[in-house]
């Protein structure tokens, strides 16, 4: 008996080991896409899929045409516009590489509930991939825009954004996953980074952008988008966006100019950045403390100061304290009374240290995120000088 049964585990492990995938797909079936565009026109959503074109990327060498195609499609979901892209494209769109998902300035503003919805319950899609928003143009042209030093245009807009973000700080990679979260999260709204096309897009398009030293079309990723609940409220301008990385650490790496005296400036490279954003109470009110320390480099000088000077380096690192606060306290001004929208987590901090504080506040926190008193502090350290002291001008006599 107990033979038997020991014969009849060993059968079913065994047919176990010899099942296959009963979802299985061949490679050769499936149309890979790096990026999804999504527009909303008359109440449908338009959806454009960028598919790469494996033999064009072959190292055999293809027929030299574009490496990637557009297919699309419009429905009334986004679900049915990408399922309604098999009207249009020969193989199954597969969505598992996806790399960036770029969604128009008008349906943001609209709301991307829906769009957020969709993503989170594809099951083969991953949420890795970069969200950002089109500005001033249809999502579809950024897709449709060829690139130079990527092959693939979405790979290109991958990388510029993390390189960006990386080196300097006006602009964040949110991918889908933080963009989710953020929507879900009491006392944090979401933030975008912007891109848009400067030149002519329509010959963008063309393979002949690539030939050329400079190209007729280029993407650039600029300035961040406020979001509401789900809604784009507005952007932040350049200074602004350095603003919001500053106050939320995140800054990885960037270049910040400090006036000098007597005409000339200094630029000063970020190496280390860390800041914290904490909340206390007074008098029963909540406020938000915000502590920055920087340890920088010096990047070059263009006026003449004497740097033996152990005055002037102090000089200088509290002039450029200055110029971070200024940053920080400009954007967190804007935010609050033009957009209401806690973009910095200030809330969220609130119910960190004090949840019971949080519950009393969290319905009304729209009026009272409008008024909450910020304090900044910043310290900067410069800690090295470059291969030369004192800079390479000549003094006027």
């Amino acid at each position: 008996m107990v033979r038997r049964i020991v014969h009849l585990i060993g059968i079913i492990f065994i047919s176990l080991l010899l099942t296959g995938c009963w979802d299985k797909r061949e490679i050769n079936d499936l149309a890979i896409a790096t990026a999804i565009s999504i527009d909303k026109k008359d109440d449908e959503y338009h959806v454009a899929a960028q598919v790469v074109l494996p033999t064009e990327l072959s190292m055999k060498g293809g027929m030299g045409s574009s490496p990637v195609t557009l297919y699309e499609a419009s429905g009334k979901s986004v679900n049915e516009a990408i399922r309604k892209l098999t009207q249009v494209s020969p193989r199954i769109i597969y969505l598992g590489h996806l790399r960036v998902v770029v969604i128009s300035e008008e349906l943001a503003k609209e709301g991307i509930a829906t769009t957020v919805d969709f993503l989170s319950r594809g099951w083969e899609i991953r949420s890795d991939f970069y969200m950002i928003v089109s500005k001033g143009r249809d999502a579809k042209e950024i897709l449709n825009v060829q690139t130079s030093l990527e092959q693939i245009p979405s790979n290109e807009l991958y990388n510029i954004l993390h390189t960006s973000e990386a080196n300097y700080s006006s602009t964040v990679a949110v991918n889908f996953f933080e963009l989710k979260t953020n929507l879900e999260r009491d006392g944090k709204e979401g933030v975008l980074t912007g891109v848009e096309i400067l030149g002519d897009p329509k010959k963008g398009s063309s393979k002949q952008n690539v030939e050329m030293i400079i190209p007729d079309a280029k993407i650039k990723f600029k300035e961040l988008a406020v979001f509401k609940k789900d809604k784009l409220v507005g952007w932040l301008d350049e200074q602004e966006s350095r603003g919001f990385n500053e106050a939320t650490n995140q800054v990885k790496s960037t270049i910040g100019l400090v006036s000098c005296p007597d005409g000339g400036e200094v630029s000063i490279h970020t190496k280390k950045y860390n800041s914290k954003i904490k909340s206390k109470t007074t008098s029963n009110n909540p406020e938000i403390e915000i502590k920055v320390n920087i340890v920088a480099n010096l990047g070059e000088v263009s006026c003449d100061i004497d740097l033996t000077k152990e005055k002037t380096i102090e000089m200088l690192q509290k002039e450029y304290e200055k110029v971070v606060k200024n940053d920080i306290q400009e954007t967190i001004k804007v935010v609050q009374q033009k957009y209401q929208s806690d973009i910095f987590g200030f809330g969220a901090a609130i119910y960190k240290s004090n949840p019971q504080q949080w519950k009393k506040v969290k319905d009304n926190w729209d009026e009272i995120f409008a008024e909450l008193p910020v304090s900044v502090e910043v310290k900067v350290q410069i800690s090295h000088f470059g291969s030369v002291l004192n800079p390479i001008v000549k003094k006027e006599k």
